[in-house]
């Protein structure tokens, strides 16, 4: 059973495949799944996929290993076996040689790398499992599959880490990774784990800490060119963008639309026509709360902290349809100055970088549900150090 796969722009130019996407947003050449049926609530959860993967291919997997039937296979069992059946070298046969893996802590070059920092996390939780909560993707065997794996991760640390000696507590944190695949292999991922929040439950001074590896950073952190984000047009004014006059739902022109008015523009109105009255949303460092209004508040502190701050969306692709609603990824980036006051203290003027994804279930148009992690330990260390 072939899966029903829709392009963005039926307009690609005829010339043989296209080369793997490294990335970036090019939906004008990467295919969106018009259905469920190849998901994870397709598959009735990540244990009973484990238990009876099938052995029927789903979708096109050209290159990959004939046990994976499709590509939410493929990322769940490659998980369970380097993770929690503690197949570590798998690593080898499933990133590239020369993968780059985007972190908190920048960019980890090579397979050789991946596998230490594996072996490291291993070691100081050695009872980790990873409770798969969502996988959202695109593409195909041709231009690179694109996944957005949502997990719950728990352990006992029981072993040494980067933070210190083991503590014994048990930590549960979220982490979502987008990777791109292609012949068996990821080449390209984006991770970004709930450090803020494994630090606490482990017992540790978040912001002691935070100004600990900040003051490890490079020395030429500080001379980092930081120009102006894009949001202003020299002296004119935020561009306000329209809904589409198409007469039809579009959802990358939706969530296109609603990040830039709402985050660029600062028209916290647009939440109350973006977002569903009943809005759940879980965020980095524990937090969770219902309704829009709370979303409102939660999008001011963070642009009082920030005032001059600009999001960019680097990436972003979704499944569904209008009758079964939508799930979405969406890769961001944010460069602003902590101009404001806010949980981070006295405003001390510093740059920062702060990136981040989120994932979205659109439902009848509006934003049900949205799951936003971002590099806030990161973004902390560029605060609080000395």
């Amino acid at each position: 059973m072939a899966d029903k796969q829709t392009p963005k722009d039926e307009g690609k130019a005829n010339g043989g495949p296209s080369p793997p996407d490294d990335g970036a947003s090019h939906n004008s050449a990467r295919m969106m799944p018009t259905d469920f049926s190849i998901s994870l609530a397709a598959k009735g959860g990540t244990d009973n996929l484990l238990l009876n993967p099938g052995d029927e291919r789903l979708q096109s997997m050209r290159g990959f290993e004939d046990t994976y039937v499709d590509i939410i296979d493929y990322i769940v069992r490659i998980t369970h076996r380097i993770w929690e059946e503690k197949d570590i070298g798998y690593i080898y046969d499933t990133y590239r040689h020369n993968s780059r893996v985007y972190d908190d802590y920048g960019l980890q070059y090579g397979s050789e790398k991946i596998v230490a920092d594996t072996v490291h996390t291993i070691n100081a939780f050695p009872d980790i499992r990873l409770f798969a909560d969502e996988i959202i993707w695109a593409g195909d065997d041709v231009s690179g599959f694109h996944t957005s794996h949502r997990t719950v991760i728990s352990g006992h640390n029981t072993g040494f880490s980067r933070y210190g000696p083991p503590t014994g507590k048990k930590v549960l944190l979220w982490c979502i990774a987008n990777c791109v695949s292609v012949e068996n292999e990821i080449f390209n991922e984006w991770v970004i784990y709930d450090t803020a929040s494994m630090i606490l439950q482990l017992g540790f001074d978040l912001r002691k800490m935070a100004r600990e590896f900040g003051n490890q950073m490079e020395s030429g952190a500080d001379s980092e060119v930081a120009g102006e984000g894009e949001r202003l047009p020299g002296q004119g004014k935020p561009v306000y963008l329209l809904p589409s006059s198409a007469g039809r739902f579009d959802i990358e022109e939706f969530i296109r639309r609603s990040y830039h008015n709402i985050w660029n523009r600062r028209m916290l109105n647009e939440v109350m026509r973006a977002y569903h009255p009943s809005l759940q949303f879980r965020g980095s460092t524990g937090r969770g709360f219902s309704g829009r209004g709370d979303y409102q508040a939660h999008v001011l502190s963070i642009l009082a902290m920030f005032p001059d701050l600009a999001l960019t969306i680097d990436d972003i692709y979704w499944m569904g349809n209008d009758d079964e609603g939508y799930l979405a990824a969406v890769r961001w980036s944010i460069a602003g100055s902590h101009r404001g006051n806010g949980i981070y203290g006295q405003p001390t003027g510093r740059p920062i970088k702060m990136w981040g994804i989120s994932q979205h279930r659109i439902v009848d148009g509006a934003i049900a549900a949205e799951w936003m992690l971002f590099n806030e330990f990161a973004v902390m260390q560029q605060i609080f150090r000395d």
